[in-house]
């Protein structure tokens, strides 16, 4: 998506060193910006990136470590960083480490922030499981409501967490601006995407910025139709490489390339005449494969004959020949003479809302329930794979954590039988989805103690 838009809300992520803050962010933003590392201190300026939660925007800001009781020069511009991000913030999340228990530097963050009046929210990670929640009784003491306890490496519980943080972000404002969405228009030379592009933006006069260029070139044009921001890409042809013969070829299909990697979702623009060639095919895997969305845009639908324009039948067998297509929604235009176009921004938007869900963790674990119920895991090397738990742990795209008793057990047909569960319970339209096999953790030290 978009870097920070000035009108969304933000929510400041601070603590002490070493608790879980940047791998929390993380998951709030549902993709892997801040880096992570055993040894305290990695994070020292301010990192923002926009997150989605029901229906809400907001900017995650991981800060540095809060030092309260050492006194060097570096430590106290961190402090002072994350102070700047709190009084900057609409929320704030103090994390503590569930497992090290209260320690009195949490105290003094949460006195200090408390000072701010700004609604402060006390998250107390590193709690893998229900036997260690009671863990989390002690961080009362902070006086700053009831915790919210949560695992960010794992992603447990961090959906209530969301829910939590929506709860307390002011109320839309008329003039707050959503996120664009980034289209990339890719495809084979000459089956028209530059004229899709001159169509779109011709019809919607609504050109906030466009960067001229050659066909060689990636163009980026931004436009807004019923409320939403796109930002569309035209990208150079990509041919096969066995044809790409001169060096400014190469170029520009690297740079198509490139263009779909900083893209939300790609329009596969193929001609309607030709269907879909295995070349186009190798195009969607390869956008399915890099985790961006997918929407086929069949052109030049006006030079069929009449009896053979049957959208149906067109793409039931589109679909036949190549099943990694079947999750695809197409539409069929003419760039020529105008038609279909309106349909594109529809279903680019549904699987814009579909690469940002993350499906609620009940709802998704009584799917995998039923799906097991339905249907047995298979016997492998004479053992069978459990399933304990589910969660979803990021998005763009959607990615699910299945936690499972030896991942090894899980063939590819059963995970594949689960994924298509999944998909008819959950709008995933035009949208790959991850399933991560994790191997249930073991109870930690402190989990046992608590149980005793």
């Amino acid at each position: 998506m978009t870097e920070r838009p000035s009108s969304l809300p933000a929510v400041a992520i601070v603590g002490r060193p070493n608790v879980g803050k940047s791998t929390l962010f993380n998951r709030i933003v549902g993709r892997r910006r801040a880096l992570v590392d055993d040894a305290p201190g990695v994070t020292r300026d301010r990192l923002e990136a926009v997150a989605h939660w029901a229906g809400r925007s907001f900017v995650a800001v991981d800060t540095g470590g809060f030092e309260v009781e050492r006194e060097a020069e570096l430590l106290e511009r961190i402090r002072g960083q994350s102070l700047k991000a709190v009084a900057e913030a609409e929320v704030a999340l103090l994390v503590v480490d569930g497992r090290a228990g209260l320690a009195p530097a949490d105290v003094e963050v949460a006195r200090r922030l408390a000072e701010t009046g700004k609604p402060i929210v006390c998250v107390v990670n590193k709690i893998d499981g229900a036997r260690e929640e009671a863990l989390a009784y002690e961080f009362f003491r902070l006086g700053l409501g009831e915790p919210v306890v949560v695992a960010a490496e794992s992603g447990r519980r961090i959906d209530e967490l969301l829910d939590r943080i929506v709860e307390l972000l002011p109320d839309r404002g008329e003039g707050e601006e959503g996120p664009a969405l980034r289209l990339a228009l890719l495809g084979r030379p000459n089956v028209g995407k530059s004229s899709i592009l001159n169509r779109l933006l011709g019809e919607e006069r609504a050109v906030v910025d466009a960067v001229a260029g050659t066909t060689r070139d990636s163009i980026d044009s931004v436009l807004e139709k019923d409320g939403q921001r796109y930002i569309l890409v035209d990208t150079a042809g990509i041919r096969r490489r066995s044809r790409i013969d001169l060096r400014l070829e190469k170029a520009s299909a690297a740079a198509a390339l490139h263009s779909m990697e900083r893209a939300d979702l790609a329009l596969l623009v193929i001609d309607a005449g030709e269907a879909v060639t295995d070349q186009d095919a190798r195009l969607a895997r390869l956008c399915w494969e890099r985790g961006r969305g997918l929407v086929l845009v069949v052109n030049k639908w006006d030079t069929l004959p009449r009896e053979g324009r049957d959208p149906a039948k067109f793409l039931a067998e589109v679909r036949r020949r190549y099943r990694h297509l079947a999750e695809v929604p197409a539409v069929t235009v003419s760039a020529l003479r105008g038609t279909g176009l309106e349909a594109i921004f529809p279903a680019a938007r549904r699987v814009g809302e579909a690469l940002r869900l993350r499906p609620p963790t009940p709802r998704l674990n009584d799917v995998i329930g039923q799906a097991v119920a339905a249907a047995e895991p298979p016997l492998h090397r004479g053992k069978r794979a459990r399933y304990y738990y589910a969660t979803a742990v990021g998005i763009s795209p959607p990615t699910i954590a299945l936690f499972v008793n030896d991942p090894e057990l899980v063939t590819v047909s059963y995970l594949r039988y689960l994924e298509n569960r999944i998909r008819e319970a959950f709008p995933l339209e035009g949208a790959p989805l991850r399933l991560q096999l994790r191997a249930r953790p073991r109870k930690s030290r402190a989990a046992r103690s608590a149980s005793a």
